[in-house]
């Protein structure tokens, strides 16, 4: 790969071609060697492939793929003017955030455009057996600038799986092709995600895209949950917890351990899998010991003179925290406390907040305030990178929010422009493509938005018994946020059957 792309048997291709076609390889740029790495690296950056700066790129860098340095690469070794290149490729390229920006400027590094005539989306399809991967055909012509909405065609199964083994007729009989059309979710930023949607609906879609007021934020990352996730075993005399770390939910190996520790930094904790529309119960414990002022861990110091007992059971593991990989990445080990942990801030605090699951294939949504907890009193609960928040003055405006993103308008939105079951599935980007207005409580839809999602939330607790009432204030919920949007009601049907065609 590294002697093809860096163009070693070129002179033997000569003239170059009418078409390229091929499969490339799909090699994430953390996963390649730092040899190869430093080997293509000139080319990333001649063809603008590596178009993040600062801390963007250092989050999304590691996100690029192989292919895409390819498909640039033999465009423009191997293709001359006028040709077209077909590749299956990875459908990422198109929907990711960040990762995917470098990429869908479409132009070679001399400046050479480069015309995407048609997109084949085959994610659900899973064309290679044995492999689950989000698969896509692209067709692009050099020397031609790509022309908006791009022919987008997205591939459903009728019958189960295809085989590698059928023939095109087959494939075609067993399956049923959606024609949709593609555009920059951000009409000024060409960068931008891809949107597919029904050429019927880019309109009252426009309608609801837009950049919000609210700003998302990532959740707690540990980079070694099985030492900072607990349960709490019991509360001692002494009002200390004992407690056992949860070993098995991380990724690290982590030796398993009972200690006690002061309930001062213990918070109630909501795994991203327990998230649901309008439901976010807390399952277990977290260790949260990030000042969120300085963004940094707390001092050792001011942990042996306050919490002592909670030093000690951190102390047990200094070795492995120090020797996280995100530790060593963003702080700085003869500054910063061992312990230190990253997306902490005033933010995570807040007594009301909205939080969303960032990887799905919908949209999950629930307002949250300040919790009771037996054992460790009034607390803002807390939980994982995976799960996106934003924090909130009143708990109407949350619900209001909440209510907002898990309408069918937002969960079209969402399906629309990210990778439907990627991590960039509702990440924090994910408001600045939905435009939520500011909650102003004398305005009677943000009010009536509010209070339908209050009582969503209080039919969500009662499980099974409240299914039936809550699914008509779903319904409920989707009116009030097509009026706030502008949405008819010919539209919204419209755009519920898309979301139920492409869900089937």
């Amino acid at each position: 790969w590294a002697r093809l792309i860096k163009n070693a048997f070129a002179p033997l291709f000569q003239p170059k071609f009418d078409y390229v076609v091929g499969n490339p390889p799909w090699v994430n740029w953390e996963s390649l060697s730092d040899e190869y790495r430093a080997a293509s690296k000139s080319l990333w950056s001649k063809h603008g492939l590596f178009s993040l700066r600062g801390h963007a790129a250092r989050l999304g860098g590691g996100k690029k793929d192989l292919a895409m340095l390819f498909a640039y690469a033999c465009t423009d070794h191997y293709l001359h003017d006028g040709g077209r290149l077909g590749f299956v490729i990875t459908q990422t390229v198109f929907q990711t955030e960040q990762a995917g920006e470098g990429f869908r400027c479409f132009r070679l590094g001399a400046g050479t455009p480069l015309g995407v005539q048609r997109v084949h989306d085959l994610v659900q399809l899973q064309p290679f057996e044995g492999a689950t991967n989000w698969t896509a055909v692209l067709t692009w012509k050099r020397g031609t600038e790509t022309q908006y909405p791009v022919p987008y065609v997205v591939w459903r199964t009728e019958q189960g799986r295809c085989s590698e083994r059928d023939s095109l007729g087959q494939v075609l009989e067993l399956t049923r092709r959606i024609e949709l059309i593609a555009m920059p979710v951000s009409p000024g930023e060409p960068r931008s995600p891809w949107l597919t949607v029904p050429i019927s609906c880019i309109d009252p879609a426009f309608r609801v895209i837009g950049r919000s007021t609210y700003r998302g934020h990532a959740g707690v990352c540990t980079w070694a949950d099985g030492v900072y996730w607990l349960r709490i075993v019991e509360r001692l005399p002494s009002g200390l917890l004992l407690v056992e770390n949860l070993t098995e939910r991380g990724k690290k190996r982590v030796e398993k351990v009972r200690a006690a520790v002061e309930p001062d930094l213990v918070y109630p904790f909501i795994e991203w899998t327990g998230i649901d529309k309008y439901l976010a119960p807390p399952s277990f414990y977290i260790l949260l010991v990030q000042d969120p002022r300085t963004r940094r861990g707390f001092s050792e110091e001011w942990m042996q003179a306050n919490v002592p007992a909670t030093y000690a059971y951190l102390k047990r593991f200094e070795g492995l925290l120090r020797d996280r990989s995100g530790f060593r990445k963003y702080f700085n080990p003869e500054r910063d406390p061992f312990y230190t942990m990253y997306n902490v801030a005033t933010y995570s605090l807040a007594r009301h907040r909205i939080i969303w699951r960032a990887m799905g294939t919908s949209m999950r949504a629930a307002a949250v305030s300040n919790i009771h907890d037996p054992y460790v009193g009034t607390k803002a609960p807390q939980h994982k990178n995976t799960v996106m928040q934003v924090a909130c003055s009143s708990a109407d405006e949350a619900a209001y929010i909440a209510g907002l993103l898990n309408s069918a308008l937002a969960d079209f939105i969402a399906k629309s422009y990210s990778v439907t079951g990627g991590k960039s599935f509702g990440s924090a980007n994910l408001l600045d493509h939905i435009g939520v207005p500011t909650y102003d409580s004398h305005n009677t839809a943000h009010a009536r938005l509010a209070d339908l999602s209050l009582r969503a939330h209080e039919l969500a607790a009662q499980g099974e018994e409240g299914a039936e009432e809550l699914a008509q204030v779903e319904e409920e919920v989707d009116r009030a946020a097509a009026e706030l949007w502008g949405i008819t009601d010919a539209e919204l049907a419209a755009i519920k059957e898309t979301l139920e065609e492409l869900s089937s």
